[in-house]
């Protein structure tokens, strides 16, 4: 009797790429692919080992500018998926335009992915790497008829390209020979012609309903020096040419990328198809395709829209360049750099990128998820101290003068294994100008003439009045404590009361400047119905305050996180912050401000 057959695997049902990515395992579609130690064409992996790697994904920034949090959402898809299916995942800069690429920006793209908590191993590429690779190739679909050298102006090509509802005009140079043609590409790479003379154009369809295949452009003359090849290269391949058979050389398996491109994907794969296909030349001899198949998949997924942030990359320079914030890494900024100062965590990117999901439709995410993220993980991860933002200054008067004594106070309520930590009690100490008012509101359960309040971990105390200066501005608070309530102590209960304060002594707290960072942004939307976006900017996005800290903050070094109690998520600035003079920056408030 035979035995029963196995009931197929059921794909996930968390995102339609992952359902796509184990579909094409479970029917093997990418096992026979070969794998040579590094990316190649079909030829070269003729005799190569299969491939280790069940999936190969890949993230392909352009190394022209700083990544930001949508880039966070595409690194943790990526490098996620080959890590959950038993794949890679390959960095590569598509460093096709060398006026706009620096290698500042691949440096920086670099630390932001390591600093997400992703690894490409020995997997780092470039377009560039391919650039010999992607001009044979060019010359060989020149020598099918799929391509040829066109020398209208811009301008011209943009007039016969048509519209959306009008189709586009073949150009007069469309049927030049392909000797004709092979000799004017290759003037072109020899770098005899000007810049815009020429340009090698992909032929398909110039009466295509989509205009991406209208002759697309393969090859631009552009005398320039690249920051990797140098000055060996005169003419750049347009991105569109070079990024499916990036993928293809790499056997990239899952092309993962956003909305805008799903009209580039017949390109795409017009492109790899083309180059993937056998063909007879003209001396009757068989040749084999130049890519190895199964060809790349290109997936679309919906961008990363969130509100109170503007991703442009145009809109995000201008903020720069006229000096709205403090630079790409300010923490205001939605560019990685600008977060990780800020002291937001990776743990809470990655958090964030799980809890929005991918999908196929664009739609708005609210900042406050992002928000919430951070403060998920920053709850359990940062110790709690104790600062005063807006101090002044309260007297016990009936304390002794010149004695001091300790209070405890846990590093973390719920890591009771990380300790305490010693905070000195004297006579005068700093609290919140917030504690203490004349008049108090109904509700109002702090420091007012008459009323009693606790020192949080301290005595409870009595508020007896106030000392103001000559504008009448309150410079002292008066009050006196009752020995027999100290927190942890047998009568620490005898007194209820409703009021608990933060506090610091003024003989052992230090001064030291705090930023407290709001959202750029006051409209969900920046710049909507036409609107200047410049006009949204939010005053209140930075304060900057001379708080007094504890002194367990005074040693904090770069990028350690606390929560300052009652205030929220605070890092030590990672450039600013000096031995024994740190200065903090406000990550996210305890809870969320703006809801309505």
């Amino acid at each position: 009797m035979s035995a029963p057959a196995k009931k197929p695997q059921e794909a996930s049902t968390s995102n339609f790429v992952r359902q796509i990515v184990e579909a094409d395992l479970m029917a093997g579609k990418y096992a026979k692919r070969r794998w040579n130690g590094k990316p190649g064409s079909a030829l070269s992996v003729e005799r190569a080992p299969p491939d280790p790697a069940k999936i190969r994904t890949r993230f392909p920034p352009e190394p022209n500018g700083y990544l930001h949090y949508g880039h966070a959402k595409s690194i943790c898809l990526n490098f996620g998926l080959a890590r959950d299916y038993g794949g890679i995942c390959h960095l590569r800069f598509d460093d096709t335009n060398p006026v706009k690429e620096e290698q500042e920006y691949v440096d920086s793209i670099r630390d932001a992915v390591r600093w997400l908590g992703f690894d490409w191993g020995g997997h780092e590429y470039y377009a560039s790497d391919y650039f010999e690779y992607l001009y044979q190739f060019a010359e060989e679909l020149v020598q099918r008829g799929h391509a040829y050298v066109d020398s209208l102006s811009a301008e011209q090509m943009r007039t016969l390209r048509g519209s959306l509802t009008e189709a586009g005009k073949n150009s007069p140079y469309r049927d030049r020979s392909v000797e004709e043609n092979l000799k004017l590409l290759r003037g072109m790479r020899e770098g005899q012609f000007a810049d815009g003379e020429h340009v090698l154009r992909a032929k398909i369809n110039m009466t295509s309903p989509n205009v991406n295949l209208r002759d697309p452009a393969m090859y631009r003359i552009r005398h320039a020096t690249h920051h990797r090849t140098g000055d060996s290269w005169c003419i750049y391949p347009t991105y569109d040419w070079a990024h499916g058979v990036s993928d293809a050389l790499e056997n990239i398996t899952h092309s993962i990328c956003t909305l805008e491109f799903e009209d580039h994907r017949p390109l795409y794969e017009w492109f790899n198809d083309r180059l993937a296909e056998d063909w007879t030349g003209y001396d009757g001899v068989l040749r084999r395709g130049l890519l190895q198949r199964p060809l790349p998949q290109q997936i679309e997924f919906a961008r990363l829209n969130l509100t109170y942030v503007v991703l442009s990359k145009r809109k995000l320079i201008q903020l720069v360049e006229e000096g709205h914030v403090d630079g790409w890494d300010d923490p205001r900024m939605p560019t990685l750099v600008g977060a990780r100062r800020r002291g937001y965590t990776p743990e809470g990117f990655r958090l964030f990128a799980e809890r929005i999901g991918v999908a196929k439709a664009d739609s708005w995410i609210e900042f406050s998820v992002l928000e919430d993220c951070m403060r998920e993980h920053l709850n359990e991860v940062a110790p709690r101290r104790i600062a005063v933002l807006d101090p002044v200054r309260l007297v016990i008067e009936n304390y002794p003068e010149g004695k001091e004594e300790p209070c405890e106070a846990p590093n973390h309520p719920h890591q009771p294994e990380w300790g305490k930590r010693s905070l000195p009690l004297s006579r005068e100490l700093w609290i919140e100008r917030e504690d203490f008012t004349e008049a108090p509101p109904k509700g109002y359960f702090r420091l007012f003439p008459g009323n009693k309040v606790r020192l949080r971990y301290g005595y409870v105390v009595e508020c007896t009045g106030c000392d103001k200066d000559a504008e009448g501005r309150i410079v002292t608070v008066r009050c006196t404590y009752d020995p027999g309530t100290r927190s942890g102590s047998p009568g620490a209960e005898k007194v209820k009361v409703k009021g608990n304060i933060h506090w610091l002594s003024t003989r052992h707290s230090h001064g030291t400047e705090v930023r407290l960072y709001d959202r750029l942004f006051k409209e969900p939307h920046p710049g909507a119905d036409d609107r200047d976006f410049l006009k949204d900017l939010n005053p209140e996005s930075k304060r900057t305050v001379t708080a007094q800290v504890e002194p367990a903050l005074k040693d904090a070094g770069p990028e350690e996180s606390f929560q300052f109690e009652r205030h929220g998520y605070f890092v030590a600035d990672r450039l600013d912050t000096k031995p024994g003079a740190p200065k903090f920056n406000r990550a996210v408030t305890l809870r969320d401000s703006w809801k309505t």
